[in-house]
C-alpha cells in the first residue's frame, strides 16, 4: 500500500470515527484537507505555495475569499473552498469558485467537505467553470482507480496538460455509470420501450411494460453476477475451483451460506492467491457474519461478509480492529485489494 493509499485510509477512518467533532468548516480544513494537501505533496507551512483566504479582483464582489489557492511556478493553479462536513455539496456552493475561476489562471477548482472532494474545470467553455465536476473523489468510498487520478494532482506530477487531456472523459463516464446505475435501479419509461421494441411483436401496453421493466431489472443483475463469476474463472485455476465444490457449509443452526458469500470467498481468494495457497484460505459462516479465515483458524481473519443485511459490509484486518467498508456490489471487494493482501501477508510464513 503506498504513502497515498495509507493516508487516506488514515484520513476515513478520523472522517468515520470523529465526524461530530470536526463538523465545522474549519475543523475539517485542519483535521483532513490539509493533511491530505501534505500527503500530496504540496508545503501546507509555505504561504507562497498554499494560500489561505485567497481573494483577488472579482468584479462586482468586494472582501470575497476562496479558503485555498495552490500556486505552482508562481501562478495560481487550484482554488479550494472548503465546507463543512455535514455540507451537502451542491451548485449553490459554487459561486465563489464561479467569479474566481474567471479571473484567475487556475484551471482546475475543488469544492469539498472534507469527505467528498469535486473537481472542476472549463471543458464546456473557456475561462468559465463547468456546473458538474468531472471528478470526484469520497475520502470513505475509494479504490484503486480513484487513488490513482487523485494522484495527478500530486505536486511532483501535476501537469494541466495531462489532466484535461483525460478530464473529459471521466466527466462523461461518472454522468454515463450515474446514468446506468439509475436505470439498472428503476428503468426509465424511455428504456422500457426501447427494449420492449426490441424483444416484443405486438402493442405495447401497460402491463407489456411492467413485464420488460421487471425483465431488465433481473437482467442487469444477473449481467453483473455474470461479469463476477466470469472475473473469477479466469483468475482461479481448476484446483481452486474443485477446492471450493468441496468446502464444507454449516447448514446447523439455521445458518445458510448464500451463494453472494461464496462469490465473496471466491472474491478474496483471488485477490491474495498468489500469497497464500488456495487451500488455505476458506470460509466459516455465523447467524452474523461469514468469516474468511487462514487455515480455519478464528485466529487468523482475513476479511469478513457481512451480507445478512440490505447494505452489504466488508470487514477488513489489515489494522489492529476489524475495519468496515460498505460495498454496493461484491465486484467493488477488489478495490481493497491492496488491504486484503496486507493481511494475508501476515499468514503467508
Amino acid at each position: 500500500m503506498s504513502a497515498l493509499d495509507q493516508l487516506v485510509a488514515s484520513l476515513a477512518n478520523r472522517v468515520r470515527d470523529h465526524g461530530p467533532t470536526i463538523a465545522t468548516e474549519e475543523a475539517v480544513k485542519t483535521s483532513v484537507i490539509l493533511p491530505l494537501l501534505q500527503g500530496l505533496g504540496y508545503d501546507i507551512f509555505n504561504p507562497a505555495e498554499v494560500v489561505p483566504e485567497f481573494t483577488a479582483d472579482a468584479v462586482g464582489k468586494k472582501g470575497e475569499k476562496v479558503d485555498y489557492a495552490l500556486m505552482i511556478d508562481g501562478e495560481v493553479r487550484i482554488l479550494i473552498e472548503a465546507k463543512g462536513l455535514a455540507t451537502k455539496l451542491d451548485s449553490k456552493h459554487l459561486s465563489q469558485l464561479f467569479r474566481y475561476f474567471t479571473v484567475t489562471k487556475a484551471r482546475f477548482a475543488l469544492l469539498t467537505n472534507g469527505q467528498v472532494y469535486e473537481f472542476y474545470s472549463d471543458l464546456e467553455e473557456p475561462n468559465k467553470l463547468d456546473k458538474r465536476p468531472f471528478f470526484t473523489f469520497d475520502i470513505l468510498d475509494f479504490g484503486a482507480n480513484k487513488i490513482s487520478e487523485l494522484r495527478k494532482f500530486e505536486r511532483q506530477n501535476f501537469d494541466v496538460d495531462r489532466i484535461l487531456a483525460n478530464a473529459e472523459r471521466l466527466k462523461y463516464v461518472s454522468l454515463v455509470k450515474q446514468s446506468l446505475t439509475e436505470e439498472m435501479a428503476e428503468p426509465s419509461d424511455e428504456l422500457v420501450r426501447l427494449f420492449a421494441g426490441k424483444v416484443y411483436e405486438g402493442r405495447i401496453t401497460a402491463s407489456v411494460k411492467d413485464i420488460i421493466s421487471s425483465a431488465l431489472k433481473t437482467a442487469f443483475s444477473e449481467l453483473v453476477r455474470d461479469g463476477v463469476r466470469s472475473r473469477l474463472s479466469s483468475a482461479l485455476s481448476d484446483d481452486t475451483a474443485s477446492d471450493v465444490e468441496d468446502q464444507p457449509i454449516p447448514d446447523d443452526d439455521g445458518i445458510e451460506t448464500t451463494e453472494e458469500e461464496i462469490e465473496g470467498m471466491l472474491t478474496v481468494r483471488a485477490i491474495v492467491r498468489d500469497i497464500l495457497k488456495v487451500n488455505r484460505v476458506g470460509l466459516r459462516d455465523s447467524k452474523t457474519y461469514c468469516a474468511i479465515l487462514v487455515d480455519d483458524n478464528n485466529r487468523k481473519p482475513l476479511a469478513r461478509l457481512h451480507f445478512n443485511r440490505k447494505q452489504k459490509y466488508l470487514g477488513l484486518f489489515d489494522q489492529e480492529k476489524e475495519d468496515r467498508v460498505s460495498l454496493s456490489s461484491i465486484d467493488e471487494i477488489y478495490d481493497f485489494a491492496d488491504r486484503l493482501r496486507e493481511t494475508a501477508k501476515k499468514y503467508s510464513e
